[in-house]
């Protein structure tokens, strides 16, 4: 056994406190035997991954089961029904016959949508007391985040503050979690490999910025990790920087002045569930201060992929994995 495994007391095999093996997606850290009187903290720290809950005083109640979909949204109507909406559709296909809901995690986005399109979509709370109180008793929730930030933080406080009241909770991970660490899937790079399939591969003198949102939350790291991916990938000319994080713009341009090759044209593209406020305005927007503006006045020809990665077939169905390993953990026994 590795040394740091030994010291995080914590072996891989998310199961051995139950005595059964789940799949890679569904796999966390289990205490070691030797901690016999393990506190609620203590445990709560081995649950990575696709979480999971059972109320032991509700488990005389029959299944009636449904699909929670968490997404930030967005009050771009196009974008939206061709990104959350196709999704949500997709992954409604992969499990027929059962209810499924979408829910907005923005509250703002919720009101501005009930106003402008007469449209109310309810917070995740909303959805499942709602779904409470129709008498369904197992919920699996999926998320449509990018990655484990504060929207996903979200997501688990919401799975955490209700999990006692279903007889069995579970919640999914965003598009990337797993790095392909102690042989899990590796998200990060399958996403890169989805993602640059869009585009075809830039010639020595151009380049492809990819827009990330950025986080406040140590999560903001995974761009780091992204941009690992797409080296290893070869794709040298493609770069990840964020609207609201580390790396910023600025960081990406001194990037490309100080390539032995000149880059003479770039590509901006929004690496973002939907092509939003953020990408319309401060991606492409024809302001001053727009990336798009501040690339082409540092003398770059720049072209716009105005898409989020939800209009991306293969996302989409990188979405849909993920709720399936919310729902197999709901029916595994």
């Amino acid at each position: 056994m590795k040394n740091w495994k030994k010291m995080l007391v914590a072996s891989l095999a998310c199961t051995t406190l139950l005595g059964v093996s789940l799949p890679a997606a569904d796999a966390a850290y289990s205490l070691s035997e030797e901690v016999k009187a393990p506190t609620a903290a203590l445990l709560s720290a081995t649950q990575i991954g696709v979480l999971k809950h059972e109320t032991p005083s509700l488990q005389g109640l029959e299944n009636k089961d449904a699909i929670v979909v968490m997404s930030f949204g967005t009050t771009f109507k196009d974008t939206r029904e061709k990104t959350i909406n196709a999704t949500v559709k997709d992954i409604q296909a992969a499990h027929p016959g059962v209810k499924v809901v979408t829910a907005f995690t923005s509250h703002i986005i919720i009101d501005r949508i009930a106003a402008n399109e007469g449209i109310k979509y309810p917070t995740p709370e909303e959805a499942l007391e709602q779904l409470k109180a129709e008498g369904y008793t197992r919920v699996a929730i999926t998320t449509l985040d990018v990655i484990p930030g504060m929207e996903y933080a979200y997501d688990v406080a919401v799975f955490q503050n209700y999990k006692d009241q279903f007889k069995k909770i579970t919640c999914g991970t965003p598009l990337m979690y797993w790095q392909g660490q102690e042989g899990q899937a590796d998200d990060v790079t399958e996403t890169m490999k989805a993602l640059v399939s869009e585009f075809p591969k830039p010639a020595k003198d151009e380049a492809i910025l990819l827009m990330a949102h950025g986080t406040p939350q140590i999560s903001n790291a995974y761009y780091s990790v992204m941009q690992a991916r797409l080296r290893e990938m070869g794709y040298m000319n493609v770069y990840v920087y964020t609207v609201e994080g580390w790396p910023n713009l600025e960081k990406v341009m001194h990037s490309l002045k100080n390539r032995k090759t000149k880059i003479k044209k770039v590509t901006l593209a929004p690496l973002m569930m939907v092509a939003g406020d953020h990408a319309t305005n401060d991606m492409a927007g024809s302001e001053p201060d727009s990336h798009k503006s501040i690339l082409e006045a540092a003398g770059y020809k720049v072209n716009v992929y105005l898409h989020g990665i939800g209009e991306n077939k293969v996302i989409r169905d990188l979405y849909v994995k993920r709720a399936n390993d919310a729902w197999a953990a709901l029916e595994a026994k």
